[in-house]
């Protein structure tokens, strides 16, 4: 019987690809800061309907907002005031890009 692949070995399998790399690459930033937007806002104990009326719109923004599979690029401002709204501020930084 031959065993299923997990989806962590799909993942590696995908990823030996060098465009499916490139392309998994380019989305780690953004997935990062959706995923510590999520994390800093549950640990605030603040629903995505609470965190809408603190920043004057709807949940449905908020969920789009955080959303991995959006394909909406949030301004630097809307990010900035999702951290206010929770007492935190923004940093961004540049690094060297990898070379091959």
């Amino acid at each position: 019987m031959t065993k299923r692949p997990t989806l962590k070995d799909m993942r590696a399998k995908a990823l030996k690809d060098p465009a499916v790399k490139e392309a998994y690459d380019q989305l780690v930033p953004s997935f990062e800061m959706k995923r510590q937007m999520i994390a800093m806002r549950k640990a605030a104990g603040v629903t995505q309907e609470q965190m809408a009326e603190k920043l004057g719109t709807k949940r449905s923004n908020i969920s789009r907002l955080e959303s991995l599979n959006s394909d909406v690029s949030p301004r630097l401002s809307t990010i900035q005031d999702y951290a206010r709204a929770l007492g935190h501020s923004l940093r961004v930084t540049f690094e060297p890009a990898r070379t091959r």
